[in-house]
């Protein structure tokens, strides 16, 4: 129980004599005796002393339904499939149509780097020209990322995957463009873009996609 306060005593040197009461003058009522105070309310938020858990007994009905360790390829994300956009063109025009897409996707902050460009026919003549100082100073400029790569579907196969695929449908046979189409769904980490004849367009992809 919390200590009560003692009433304060005052000398009487320090209140005067004390007048003796008139006769006839009422006394004054004596002060109530203060009872013992109640037990001050515990405070909020601040825990008693904390006793240790009995400890836990497993039975086998526990340990079995406990969770096997998640392996190394526990969780995986399965490989995004990229986004595949169509956009007509005539097989003269498809060229025209890709380098067109690689203007926007430039200009909407794509790294050069992040595009790759594949044609089913005619080279691009950023490969051609390259090409002519040797396919070793060609794939270097692949490996090295540095800008936009262009390539014929011939020799696509040896690209790396890239965030942004471009296929130029601007000639071929069915059978090359089925099978340009299906490499670039496979190098096409987010975005495929296909440029050519919406019709021959959706019956390759129906085969090779």
């Amino acid at each position: 129980m919390p200590l009560i306060p003692e009433e304060p005593q005052i000398h009487e040197s320090a209140q005067g004599p004390r007048a003796t009461p008139a006769s006839g003058r009422t006394a004054p009522t004596p002060r109530p005796v203060p009872g013992p105070r109640p037990a001050a309310p515990s405070r909020p938020g601040r825990p008693g002393p904390l006793r240790p858990a009995p400890p836990v007994q497993r039975t086998p009905r526990d340990v079995a339904a406990k969770p096997a360790p998640a392996g190394p390829d526990a969780g995986a994300a399965a490989p995004a499939t990229p986004q595949i956009q169509l956009i007509p063109a005539s097989v003269e025009g498809a060229l025209d149509a890709a380098e067109e897409a690689v203007d926007l996707l430039l200009d909407s902050g794509r790294a050069p780097g992040d595009v790759l460009v594949i044609t089913t026919g005619e080279q691009h003549p950023w490969a051609t020209h390259e090409l002519s100082f040797g396919e070793a100073s060609y794939w270097a400029q692949h490996d090295a990322r540095d800008d936009v790569f262009y390539t014929d579907a011939t020799v696509a196969a040896r690209a790396a995957s890239r965030p942004v695929v471009v296929v130029a449908v601007n000639g071929g046979s069915e059978a090359a463009a089925a099978s340009a189409l299906a490499l670039a769904h496979s190098r096409a980490d987010a975005l495929l873009i296909v440029c050519g004849d919406p019709q021959r367009i959706n019956a390759v992809l129906g085969v090779g996609v």
